[in-house]
């Protein structure tokens, strides 16, 4: 009988591994997964690369896994990381030719053990052990004896235990409030318009919103929970100060920062980067992410410019395919290419042009040294939502109290104090200054 794979743990400190990965480009590069596989903790000691399509039953094909083996041994590796999402029997495959005691991940699973390392919400959490068990089923399966499956001996088995378990997070799962929409419905009451930054993993999303936030104080989490006095406090966010550390899936969980866009109020929501072949159907955490951006009034997606083109095309087009996917319109988006710093004037004339086959709109900046920041937030106030009105107030303590509500929620052009009538001009939310309106309408009855 084959033996199943050791479980990777949370976190990874010091255990050394092997990066595999194989594709029809030459050369096959083994650079993200390298990445990803640090990410999670891992010591990467070698890479084995093998050109051409996967072979279906182990991956590598026999003569290349042979020699996997052997550079297992040699090496004293303990773990072998595969740049695919492995069926079944490939995995099976793998674990078989290698000494005992080496675990096998392979992307998909590699991605769900940073998310969890990641997860601090208890929501966030057990959408990704849910992940993991939906992930790890069949996998069980391919390495349980047929006997043990039986309707009749499956119960008390692992597989039975597994299938109880997803059971019962599913239905923990359905139990627990999400406050997500009701926060965002909240803010925009409030005077907040809702401004996402997104983008592949570690292109420097975190640092744009450094530099775009008023001060240092955020919210954090996907978990929002409603905050009566409008000040960001709820007692039960985390508040922290956003890494800007050179890392993939620094950012994990959503963090919103407050800021003011031409003398408006908006917030500002980092979302966990995208990455190639992300387990996004599975990981219910990082879909409550991209919620943000789908209900976003503007999406920043940030693009960046230092990958060689053929790089930064792929990832460009990852990106775009998940906001798709979430529904964001092309009229909701600015592109921002970033860390132009790093470029020559000819290699940024290249990746914009690149990235122009794909989007109507390319800014390029640095979030780094501040070059282009202004342009980025005048493009970003062009694409809010705005209603502009004038509004006649009866003179008095409730017009004064409607005054002060415009100012916290719109931008206030003009108040003029004439007799018995104030007259004031102000812009901002159409859904805000609406309920101005509707305020006025009544004052003046």
């Amino acid at each position: 009988m084959s033996r199943p794979s050791s479980d990777t743990a949370a976190t990874h400190s010091n255990t050394t591994a092997l990066v595999v990965s194989r594709d029809t480009t030459t050369p096959v590069s083994t650079d993200e997964i390298a990445d990803l596989a640090r990410a999670a903790g891992y010591t990467v000691e070698e890479a084995v690369t093998q050109p051409g399509h996967p072979d279906t039953g182990s991956y590598l094909g026999a003569g290349r896994l042979e020699e996997l083996a052997t550079l297992a041994t040699e090496t004293a590796i303990e773990a072998v990381i595969v740049d695919a999402r492995l069926t079944p029997s490939q995995h099976h495959a793998i674990v078989d030719a290698l000494p005992d005691g080496i675990a096998v991940i392979d992307r998909h699973r590699l991605v769900l053990d940073i998310f969890e390392m990641g997860a601090g919400a208890r929501r966030a959490s057990l959408q990704v052990e849910l992940a993991q068990l939906r992930y790890d089923l069949p996998r069980l399966i391919a390495t349980t004896e047929e006997g043990m499956l039986n309707r009749v001996t499956e119960s008390g088995t692992p597989v039975y235990d597994v299938r109880d378990r997803i059971a019962r997070l599913e239905r923990e799962l359905a139990s627990l409030p999400d406050p997500s929409e009701q926060f965002r419905q909240q803010r925009r009451e409030q005077g907040f318009d809702l401004v996402t930054i997104a983008g592949y993993t570690n292109a420097g999303k975190s640092t744009l919103l450094h530099q775009l936030a008023d001060d240092l104080e955020l919210e954090s989490t996907v978990e929002h929970e409603p905050d009566p006095d409008g000040t960001g406090d709820t007692g039960s966010e985390k508040h922290a100060t956003a890494s800007v550390a050179d890392r993939l899936f620094e950012t994990l969980e959503t963090t919103t920062r407050r800021s003011t866009l031409g003398r408006r109020p908006v917030l500002l929501t980092d979302t966990v980067g995208y990455v190639d072949d992300l387990p996004h159907d599975l990981v219910a955490s990082f879909s409550a992410t991209l919620s943000e951006a789908s209900a976003a009034d503007v999406v920043v997606l940030v693009v960046d410019g230092s990958d060689p083109p053929e790089t930064l095309e792929r990832r460009l087009q990852v990106s775009l395919d998940v906001l798709e996917e979430h529904g964001v319109d092309d009229d909701q988006l600015l592109t921002a290419l970033n860390k132009v710093d790093r470029l020559t004037e000819a290699e940024q004339e290249r990746r914009r042009t690149l990235a122009e086959s794909y989007v109507s709109t390319v800014l390029p900046l640095s979030a780094r040294d501040g070059t282009n920041l202004e342009a980025l937030r005048t493009q970003v106030v062009d694409r809010l939502p705005t209603e502009r009105a004038t509004l006649e107030l009866p003179a008095g303590d409730d017009a004064m109290a409607l005054v002060s509500r415009a100012y916290d929620r719109t931008v206030v052009a003009d108040v003029t104090y004439a007799g018995e009538t104030i007259t004031l001009e102000c812009a901002g939310r159409p859904d805000v200054v609406e309920r101005l309106r509707a305020e006025a309408a009544s004052l003046q009855r």
